[in-house]
C-alpha cells in the first residue's frame, strides 16, 4: 500500500449547512437582518449616510461574523479560539492516538 493513507480533508464540512453555517451561524445572521429590517421599516424617511450605515450596522455585523475564513468555519468561530486560548489554562496535556499513548 506504499504508506499512503486517505484522510479527508474536511469531514466536518458536511455536517454543516451549505458547507458553511452551523444552526447559531443562521441564528446569528437572521437576527441581525431582522433587526436591520425592523430599523429600516422604522425609520423609512431618514436616509442620511450616518444614520443608514448605523441602521445597516445590525447586519454587517452579523455578517461580518458568519463570513467564512480559512482555517476555521467563520469568524466567530475565530474570534472564540482567540479568546479560550487567552482565558483558559495553558498547560496542556498529551492525550493522542499514537501506540504508546504519550507513556
Amino acid at each position: 500500500m506504499n504508506q499512503n493513507y486517505l484522510i479527508p480533508a474536511n469531514s466536518k464540512k458536511s455536517m454543516m449547512i451549505l458547507g458553511f453555517f452551523t444552526p447559531i451561524d443562521l441564528i446569528i445572521f437572521g437576527i441581525g437582518c431582522t433587526i436591520t429590517l425592523t430599523l429600516l421599516f422604522i425609520f423609512n424617511n431618514k436616509v442620511e449616510i450616518g444614520s443608514l450605515l448605523l441602521i445597516l450596522s445590525p447586519a454587517l455585523l452579523s455578517a461580518f461574523l458568519v463570513l467564512p475564513v480559512p482555517n476555521y468555519h467563520n469568524v466567530l468561530q475565530l474570534l472564540t479560539n482567540i479568546i479560550l486560548f487567552f482565558i483558559k489554562r495553558k498547560r496542556f496535556y498529551w492525550k493522542g492516538w499514537c501506540i504508546r499513548d504519550g507513556k
